[in-house]
């Protein structure tokens, strides 16, 4: 650590809280260490203060985080022919974040979107500062420069902690989105659906309590937006899960939005049209074969964008789906589609990964997750529903795995990316990204004797 610190010292100073690169290839070369320090540290206070250091590094070398609202905004008014991948990354962010913005490089991208849900940021041990840093760091060790887009997904309100307490669950959110904005994630989802009363007898007060909720967040989160950002708010009409959304119920919501809330509104909406977040795992351990009413993606999108302004209809629980189905998204002109699980199973079911290895962490989540087993599971059900919680405790020993194992997994994933990018058109996007965003540097201060 202190020969990390004492390194970096001769290539960044900081006067008065305030970060400056003087040497960018020496800076590159010490990324590694840094943010292993970063997150690994066993001082809190350090971990933060190395982590906001790497962030302001960072923006310093021009990899900044940014809201999307910009090219949503153009986006509803004329759709580029692109479908933006938003990728859930719960372990080896590093490694794999480091692959993303290589691709993105190869590519010339600039339309796609790291994200992390509520639940997530739980299991994987991954907060918002830490998350950012990280992804940060692997844009430095790239050199990718511009718009870097950062999403809280799913910050959701749980249903049955909202009906034994409202004031208490919406505090949580807001507490969390306070973290997130704080660790500049200016892109958040906001996901009220959970809400919806279906015994209600109009579409607009079954749609209540999900728009109404949802307005009141989003009046929170205009008031935490640093000068000149305006963070990308999202809404969702459909439970990930439940019963496929349709044109009226996106209706309903966003006309009870805007008269619940007068200020600047949501630039995309989430919508269910026959996914399950993870797929379904049938009793060998294999996926079911799902069907998405794409036509709903088209119409919402459709209705989304002309009569609201909106960027389109978003796709959730879309990583499991079979390769050729991903060129139908911008076919269909969905706006954004959430990718999380099927980049997990690479990692885990990679014959790179020592069995050693995924029987240490199945034998955790025998003990840990034990009470979450359900009855009739057979054991390749339990794993699968349950080892996305094996990343967090686990993170430093997913981190020091040797190299020999980690580059075949990332080549998997890699090739992953590969065509995703392809077949979701947003290679090329990074021109219109740069025509339509325009990042805004939040300077923020960092301990002026972090360095020693």
């Amino acid at each position: 650590m202190s020969e990390v610190l004492s390194k970096l010292k001769s290539c960044v100073s900081i006067t008065g809280g305030k970060v400056q690169v003087k040497d960018a290839a020496a800076v590159r070369g010490l990324i590694d260490d840094l943010i292993y320090e970063a997150v690994f540290n066993q001082d809190e206070e350090k971990r933060k203060s190395l982590q906001r250091l790497v962030i302001e590094i960072a923006k310093q070398m021009g990899a900044v985080p940014s809201s999307i609202q910009g090219l949503y905004e153009e986006m509803g008014r004329n759709y580029p022919g692109f479908t933006v991948p938003a990728m859930n990354i719960r372990g080896l962010t590093y490694d794999t974040s480091r692959v993303i913005f290589k691709k993105a490089l190869e590519k010339n991208i600039g339309a796609f979107i790291f994200e992390i849900a509520r639940s997530e940021i739980g299991y994987t041990k991954q907060k918002p500062l830490e998350y950012t840093a990280v992804i940060l760091a692997a844009a430095v060790r790239e050199c990718f420069t511009g718009p870097v887009f950062i999403q809280g997904d799913h910050f959701q309100l749980i249903r049955k902690n909202y009906l034994s307490g409202p004031d208490l669950e919406k505090n949580y959110i807001k507490g969390l989105i306070k973290e997130a904005i704080e660790g500049e994630f200016y892109n958040i989802d906001i996901d009220s659906s959970t809400l919806v009363d279906l015994e209600k007898p109009t579409l607009k007060e079954q749609q209540r309590p999900n728009f109404a909720n949802a307005a009141e967040l989003t009046e929170y989160i205009r008031g935490l937006e640093p000068k000149g950002v305006t963070v990308s708010v999202g809404g969702e009409i459909g439970e990930i899960g439940g019963k496929n959304s349709t044109p009226e119920e996106l209706r309903a919501y966003l006309d009870g939005f805007k008269e619940t809330y007068k200020g600047k509104g949501i630039s995309k909406m989430s919508v269910q049209t026959g996914t399950a977040h993870g797929g379904v795992v049938l009793p060998d351990g294999t996926l079911a074969k799902v069907k998405i009413d794409f036509d709903t993606l088209r119409k919402i999108s459709e209705v989304a964008r002309k009569e609201y302004g909106l960027s389109g209809a978003v796709q959730h629980g879309a990583s499991t789906l079979p390769d050729e189905a991903f060129h139908t998204f911008p076919e269909t002109t969905t706006s954004e589609v959430h990718l999380a699980t099927g980049f997990q199973n690479i990692m885990y079911d990679s014959k790179s990964l020592p069995a050693s290895f995924r029987d240490e962490i199945y034998a955790y989540l025998k003990t840990e997750c034990a009470k979450e087993r359900k009855e009739g599971q057979t054991e390749e059900q339990f794993f699968y529903s349950t080892r996305k919680k094996g990343f967090g405790t686990l993170k430093k020993k997913w981190w020091d795995l040797p190299a020999n194992v980690k580059g075949p997994i990332m080549k998997e994933l890699e090739d992953k990316f590969e065509l995703l990018f392809k077949e979701l058109k947003v290679a090329g996007s990074k021109d219109l990204v740069n025509k339509t965003v325009k990042p805004v540097v939040v300077e923020k201060k960092v301990p002026d004797d972090i360095l020693g």
